[in-house]
């Protein structure tokens, strides 16, 4: 691939992984470019994956650093994250993926409006009632589980249904679900890279230079994040969600 093609990879993945960190929604940007730059639509996917790995890996640590991880929570739903994306991502091979495309909007229409509803703050507490302990803990190894496959196999959207999950079904602030939310999507970056790569369906030669862009721009974006609070990160859901909402509509009507 040409050397300029790659460097503007470079640079869109920098700002993807910055978005994706605070917010999800990165491979909206990163996705379309490894297509627009001539890659087959598995391998673009493959490769996508390869790269973002590395940011959402960054923003995990840069997170889990600063204390806003739940390590015990992260015990759970980082395995089931990353064998969800697995099985997403061989039935992503074998399936053809516009099947999600409708379901994919209606979950992030219905995403953005719980966030609207639900509004959390960064002050708001994060440590369930002790006879919910349990039941936090179940539902959020379920969204890393269902969700990890959704990433697996689709994937717009990822970051953005966990944020909104632990925010609305686990009793997580924002700073709090969009930390859990990375320890999720690295799993599942890392769950689907395996299964692309053992098929040969990762352009390393791309892959890795996008990863220095994105693991970069994961540490800027998680340090944005937690200056400025929660009403950045909701702020960024909510413009990511509806730039994904109106991508996935249009995507699908030019493909009807």
């Amino acid at each position: 691939m040409d050397p300029l093609v790659i460097a503007l990879l470079v640079i869109a993945a920098l700002f993807a992984g910055t978005v994706d960190a605070i917010a999800g929604g990165g491979g909206l940007i990163t996705f379309p470019a490894l297509l627009a730059a001539g890659l087959p639509i598995h391998m673009a996917y493959g490769t996508n994956k390869g790269g973002s790995m590395w940011g959402s890996g960054g923003a995990m640590v840069a997170f889990w650093r600063a204390g806003r991880v739940d390590r015990k929570q992260a015990r759970f739903t980082f395995p089931l994250g990353l064998a969800g994306s697995a099985l997403g991502a061989l039935l992503a091979l074998m399936l053809d993926e516009a099947v999600l495309r409708p379901l994919a909007i209606v979950m992030l229409i219905g995403a953005a409006a719980l966030l609207v509803v639900k509004k959390p703050t960064r002050d708001e507490d994060v440590v369930p009632p002790a006879d919910k302990i349990r039941r936090y803990l179940v539902l959020a190894a379920a969204l890393a589980f269902v969700i990890g496959g959704y990433d697996g196999f689709f994937g717009p959207g990822t970051g953005t249904f966990l944020f909104v999950g632990f925010v609305a079904l686990c009793g997580k602030s924002t700073l709090h679900a969009a930390a859990d939310a990375k320890v999720v999507n690295f799993a599942s970056n890392l769950g689907a890279v395996v299964v692309f790569a053992s098929r040969g369906a990762v352009a390393w030669e791309v892959a890795l230079p996008m990863a220095a862009g994105q693991l970069c721009g994961g540490l800027v974006g998680a340090r944005l994040a937690l200056r400025g609070g929660a009403r950045l990160v909701r702020v960024m859901v909510l413009v990511t969600s509806s730039v994904l909402v109106t991508k996935l509509v249009i995507q699908l009507i030019t493909d009807s």
